[in-house]
Parts: C-alpha cells; sequence; structure tokens
C-alpha cells in the first residue's frame, strides 16, 4: 500500500490496514477521538438532574451492572434529555390548547400545570401509550 502525504489538514494515516483520520492543525495532531476525550472530561464535570444513584439502581434492575461511572453518567444525561424533550413538547400540547382561551393574566407570565391531557399526546409521540385508570374517566 501506497500512502501519500497531502497537506490538507485532514489526513488518514494507514499502519498495519487500519485507517485512523487525524487532523493537522500546524504542528499538532488530533485524532478523531479527541472530542470524545474532551466530552467526557466535561462529563465528569456536569451533575445531571437525575443522580447517578438513581440512574445505577434502574440499571441494576435491569440487569446492567455498569462498573464505569461515566458510562452511568451518560445515561443518566440521555434520560434527562428524554425526560426534557416530553414535557416541552407536553408544554406545546398546552399552550396549543390554550391560545384559544383569552389571557386574564396580561402583564404577568403565564404559569402552566402538567395534565395527563396535555401529557399523553407528547408521550404518544415517543411511542408510549397511556391511558387513564376507568375510575378516573
Amino acid at each position: 500500500m501506497a500512502t501519500s502525504n497531502n497537506t490538507n489538514s485532514n489526513n488518514s494515516s494507514i499502519s498495519s490496514g487500519t485507517t485512523t483520520p487525524s487532523i493537522t492543525n500546524g504542528s499538532e495532531t488530533a485524532t478523531a477521538g479527541t472530542p470524545l476525550a474532551e466530552f467526557l472530561q466535561q462529563l465528569e464535570d456536569y451533575t445531571p438532574t437525575i443522580p447517578d444513584a438513581v440512574t445505577g439502581y434502574h440499571l441494576n434492575r435491569s440487569g446492567f451492572d455498569a462498573s464505569d461511572p461515566r458510562v452511568v453518567r451518560m445515561i443518566s444525561l440521555a434520560a434527562q434529555k428524554f425526560i426534557s424533550d416530553i414535557v416541552n413538547d407536553a408544554l406545546q400540547h398546552c399552550k396549543m390548547r390554550g391560545s384559544g382561551q383569552s389571557s386574564r393574566k396580561v402583564g404577568k407570565d403565564k404559569r402552566y400545570t402538567l395534565t395527563m391531557e396535555d401529557l399523553t399526546p407528547a408521550l404518544g409521540e415517543y411511542g408510549i401509550n397511556i391511558k387513564k385508570p376507568y375510575y378516573f374517566t
């Protein structure tokens, strides 16, 4: 195999039949794993809303043994993002449902309440179907 040295910023070095992309920045060469290493460093400093102990408990209950705390923290972050997306969608449903009503509070921020009426269609968009028990209808 012949390799050519390009002066572009994206080079790839070939050794033992594998290709590893590298980025040349002046005299420094950074591998493609650098953004991942930076992300993991930022992940160690970040405290997610869902505590690691809660995530670890539910992972253990489901049969997943996470020995690396960074994996637990990453799953906590993914769960936080998932819940945030669902709640944001429910808020949008609430605002659309309430847009036809007259606004009594003009000068102040309007406060919203999370209800099953708004949460049900938001969860339905993610494939989670919930129904009220028959004694609440």
